[in-house]
């Protein structure tokens, strides 16, 4: 492991314990404890590039308190030109920041583009309360506008300030207005979620021990069998997700020992988003509590998931969600492949401005349409067997693609992506493009028959017609 990455697995194992001790605070002194915590990790990884964040942060709280009606428009614009200039310092002769300032500015991002939102969603409501006379409460809203203080303090909280998972204001609000933390479930759901990090951490220093990436930018790899070049590719994506699902698990630990996130099963929370509905309980029964809030990644529905557009569900889950909630939404098409192209460009950019992100992401598309076309001129004309099968080579399929797409992430540089998917003949590019071809042609035979029987409503034959009249 490089000495970057034992930082980081630092953070992510001390914050566990200290989330617990959290849990004995009151609110004014867990707000500004995290606030302190969040500031050191941040100025202690980042030295001097910690005044991106800062900038990032005071610039979102200009246009938030100047321009609420547009906020959300203009922070999304703001933050991600910043990320320009972030990742272009070293033209304006700044030195480059470390990859913790990365991790950091992408997080607060996402919080301050969501933030952004919700305040603009609380002015609304508030106007179509003094309209209306009434009050209609909001699930997951925002009671009050937040305060300077509160911005900076939710931006550099100390649970996930660099490891992540993404989430909301409100989220934040909630975990420090808690009324009773100790109550809370937090050793049994905690250990549940660390139980498989050390298996997935074994396994990911063993095969990147024995399958190195840099082995694919060699020359000697070129000279193996096909079939060994195919290869390689699950095994760097295998890698790819040991190490993810460790440390988003362990990060997700981290969450939980502290209680952030923490809401009643009845209250239907979506990874990243919260509550979906006002919860009442049922005094006569206990509560039972999840930590779906603050989820950010299920590996068993990544893994088997069948659709590549279901497996993307379930990685990344908190940034998904946001994603979905202000990306997808406001896209300039109204196709969802467009759509869809249009958020995984986002995504990519948000990743990084390296060519392999864009060459990954702007391929799931393809992707998606490929299987919904094989759906449509295949599967859907087969019967429950059929289905099983074709459901099960579609499952090898979308495993191979992820294993494809996964080499543009990891090489990052567009030669070396395009080197490698050349070395494999662009199969995936290729069986994406079959199966799309033999959709259009599957859905034209059915239009042709279609457009016969109008003409032709009775069935007659024209041959027969032809012999009655002569």
């Amino acid at each position: 492991m490089s000495p970057d990455e034992l930082v980081y697995l630092g953070v992510l194992a001390a914050s566990i314990p200290i989330g617990f001790l959290f849990r004995y605070l009151s609110p004014p002194v867990k707000q500004v404890s995290a606030l302190l915590l969040g500031l050191s990790i941040t100025i202690a990884t980042c030295h001097i590039h910690a005044l991106h964040s800062l900038v990032t942060v005071l610039g979102t709280w200009v246009i938030i308190k100047s321009n609420w009606r547009r906020a959300s428009a203009i922070t999304l614009g703001w933050t991600f030109l910043y990320l320009l200039f972030f990742r272009l310092v070293t033209w304006f002769g700044l030195p480059a920041p470390t990859p913790f300032a990365n991790a950091i500015q992408l997080l607060l991002t996402l919080k301050m583009v969501s933030l952004a939102n919700e305040v603009q969603s609380f002015h609304l409501e508030k106007k179509k309360e003094v309209s209306s006379f009434s009050k209609s409460p909001v699930v997951g809203g925002l009671s009050e506008e937040p305060t300077l203080y509160g911005v900076l303090a939710y931006s550099y909280c100390y649970v996930g300030v660099m490891t992540g998972p993404f989430f909301r204001f409100q989220t934040y609000v909630d975990w420090l207005r808690q009324p009773s933390p100790l109550d809370l479930p937090g050793w049994s759901p905690c250990l549940m979620r660390l139980r498989w990090v050390p298996v997935y951490g074994a396994l990911f220093l063993t095969a990147n021990s024995y399958f190195p990436l840099d082995y694919v930018r060699t020359e000697d790899f070129l000279e193996h069998h096909l079939f060994f070049r195919l290869f390689y590719m699950t095994v760097v994506f295998f890698v790819f997700r040991m190490r993810f699902y460790a440390a988003w698990c362990g990060a997700e630990a981290g969450c939980i020992s502290a209680g952030l996130g923490c809401y009643p099963e009845g209250a239907l929370s979506k990874p990243g988003g919260g509550p979906t509905v006002i919860y009442s309980h049922d005094p006569d029964s206990p509560v039972v509590y999840d930590f779906r809030t603050i989820q950010n990644i299920d590996p068993y529905n990544t893994d088997f998931s069948v659709k590549v557009r279901h497996a993307m569900r379930y990685w990344n889950m908190t940034v998904q969600w946001w994603l979905h909630h202000y990306i997808y939404p406001n896209s300039p098409f109204k196709a969802y492949a467009l759509k869809a192209g249009w958020t995984m460009f986002i995504s990519a950019y948000w990743h990084g401005l390296h060519a392999g992100y864009y060459l990954s992401f702007l391929t799931i598309p393809l992707c998606i349409a490929a299987e919904s076309a094989m759906e449509t001129a295949v599967r859907a004309k087969l019967g429950p067997r059929g289905q099983s099968a074709f459901d099960w080579v579609h499952w090898f399929l979308k495993m191979r693609a992820f294993d494809y797409m996964c080499m543009g992430f990891v090489l990052l540089k567009a030669g070396d992506t395009v080197n490698y998917w050349r070395s494999i003949y662009f199969i995936i590019h290729v069986i994406a493009v079959a199966c799309i071809l033999l959709g259009m042609m599957s859905r034209g035979k059915r239009e042709e028959k279609k457009a016969g029987k109008e003409a032709n409503p009775d069935g007659v034959k024209q041959e027969d017609v032809r012999e009655k009249i002569e």
